[in-house]
């Protein structure tokens, strides 16, 4: 039998050779980032070089290659995305789709660390008696986090109760607060750091939910998590923690579909049928807590999915014809922009950063159409999926941290550098 003293003593001795190692990395990856530019102090070589695009700091040398990751700079925007492999065996109910994160800095893939265990996530994306089509997951994205908030489980029934949400910054999922009523096939958006979900349906149709509206005040929470030096992992016991009710809709006619509720000035834009069908359009003013009829002009020409640059331009994708416009509220019609064959058959889209990301149905080899609507005239590229696997969903949010710098997680997701490499 071994020795109890001497067992003791090897057991420190690793401890202290990983302790070793540990500084000796940290310290490493501090040298590394130390003189950034010869004789100037590091806080001040930071300074200048944050205000050089990344895409030309990346490729210079180590050192900034990695500032460009670490938290003293600011951090440049990159692509979400879910991504679903290409088997078509519609017989096979598990769980079959992938979080992936896009750097185009580096060109390089990356899949999302697992969401919590806790209850498992177990998600629907295809069904037998849904072959044509996907069963819908909902994100919105808001403040830089990336946050679940529908899906439909195995057995047809809401797939969450609370939210989850994805921290690109501290590549961390957490869950918020409880739902009133869980819901799948619902309306979903944010405006203002505020997140609204409204009608759907939950483990059966019930008119009281689908005509009800609920809303969550994220950025509230999270400034509040900021101020008092908590995360969002530490539950607040204040008021704002939960969601409330706000002004519910007249019927229940936005149940029939998973709807985009577009955030745009200061307001929430949605329709009751995805696509070039006849649609209804609502518009919720978020000061008034009141709906209002969508704009003749507006509701006409929203003939695909729509995205708001910076909650302040609207863009549609129009899903027969593949054309980009743009939404113009002096004269309440959309404005034509460029045209292609590669965005017929959009099904979902995403605007940040001066560009307008697609993804569409059985075309483009499951890959990502990205147009840069800063360019004149537009530049549109094809962003390619991970082998295996093809695009279900996409969404614009500040770059992953890279874990192996070493360095405590700092929030600039209000200062992110506008950036999607072509």
């Amino acid at each position: 039998m071994a020795n109890p003293n001497q067992t003791t003593a090897v057991v420190s001795a690793c401890r202290n050779t990983v302790k070793r190692q540990t500084l000796t990395k940290h310290h490493r990856h501090r040298q590394e980032l130390s003189d950034l530019i010869p004789g100037l102090p590091d806080h001040i070589a930071e300074l200048c070089l944050s205000r050089v695009h990344p895409s030309l700091l990346y490729s210079v040398c180590l050192s900034w290659s990695r500032l460009i990751y670490s938290p003293c700079f600011p951090p440049f925007l990159s692509l979400y995305t879910v991504l679903s492999s290409k088997r078509t065996d519609h017989s096979d109910l598990t769980n079959s789709i992938q979080f992936f994160n896009f750097d185009p800095i580096s060109s390089r893939w990356a899949s999302l660390p697992p969401p919590p265990p806790d209850p498992p996530l177990r998600l629907l994306l295809r069904h037998p008696s849904f072959i044509s089509r996907y069963l819908p997951i909902q994100f919105v994205s808001v403040s830089g986090h990336l946050i679940l908030l529908a899906a439909t489980a195995h057995n047809f029934s809401p797939a969450l109760s609370r939210p989850l949400i994805f921290n690109p910054l501290s590549r961390t999922w957490v869950f918020g607060p409880q739902l009133a009523s869980p819901r799948r096939w619902c309306a979903a958006g944010a405006i203002n750091g505020a997140i609204y979900v409204g009608s759907g349906i939950g483990s059966y149709f019930s008119a009281d939910v689908a005509k009800s509206v609920e809303k969550w005040d994220f950025l509230h929470n999270k400034k509040t998590a900021a101020v008092t030096g908590h995360c969002l992992t530490t539950r607040s016991k204040g008021s704002s923690w939960k969601w409330e009710k706000v002004k519910g809709l007249k019927d229940g006619r936005f149940s029939r579909d998973a709807i985009d509720a577009v955030g745009w000035r200061g307001k929430l834009c949605m329709v009751n049928v995805k696509g070039h069908a006849a649609k209804e359009g609502l518009v919720y003013d978020t000061e008034k807590d009141a709906w209002e009829d969508m704009p003749e002009g507006m509701l006409a020409g929203w003939k695909g999915p729509v995205a708001a640059m910076d909650e302040e331009v609207m863009y549609v994708v129009e899903e027969i014809k593949g054309a980009l416009k743009k939404y113009d509220p002096e004269r309440d019609d959309w404005e034509y922009i460029m045209e292609s064959e590669r965005l017929i058959g959009a099904q979902q889209i995403a605007a940040g950063g001066g560009r307008v990301c697609v993804v569409c149905s059985g075309s483009n080899n499951g890959g990502i159409v990205v147009l840069d609507v800063v360019a004149m005239p537009v530049r549109l590229w094809i962003l390619e999926t991970p082998p295996g696997f093809e695009a279900v969903a996409v969404h614009i949010l500040p770059r992953m941290s890279q874990p192996d710098l070493l360095f405590p997680v700092v929030d600039y997701s209000s200062n992110v550098q506008s950036n999607l490499k072509s």
